[in-house]
């Protein structure tokens, strides 16, 4: 098996004007930390399954428990994390409570992901 090495930067000069460059661009420390959450939402194959079927229909609980196959309990409780993280919006219809992907931003994430899983 023939590994290669990662290459390694063996220099010391510092170069400043692009450190200069980034700096000036450089979000927030808040925005990494809100953005890493964001990412966490879709560390968990359940809440990406949900994405997933909620990009295609709105959707109650009840609907999203058959097709994943799972208890009312466990899709609420995973809704309510998608709805914190405004992933995830709902809507009440009589007795009945619609969920659905929150923005069109959110579908965006989820279509790029696959198309970098695909690539």
């Amino acid at each position: 098996m023939n590994l290669k090495k990662q290459p390694v930067c063996d220099c010391h000069v510092i170069h400043e004007d692009i450190v200069e460059r980034v700096r000036a661009t450089m979000p927030k420390g808040k925005d990494f930390y809100d953005l890493s959450n964001l990412y966490k939402m879709f560390s968990d194959h359940t809440r990406v399954r949900i994405l997933w079927a909620l990009s295609c229909e709105d959707m109650c609980v009840c609907d999203l428990a058959v097709l994943l196959d799972m208890t009312k309990s466990a899709i609420s409780h995973q809704l309510k994390s998608l709805r914190l993280a405004n992933l995830v919006k709902y809507e009440k219809q009589g007795k009945v409570i619609y969920y659905s992907l929150a923005d069109s931003h959110v579908k965006d994430i989820f279509e790029k992901g696959f198309e970098h899983i695909h690539e």
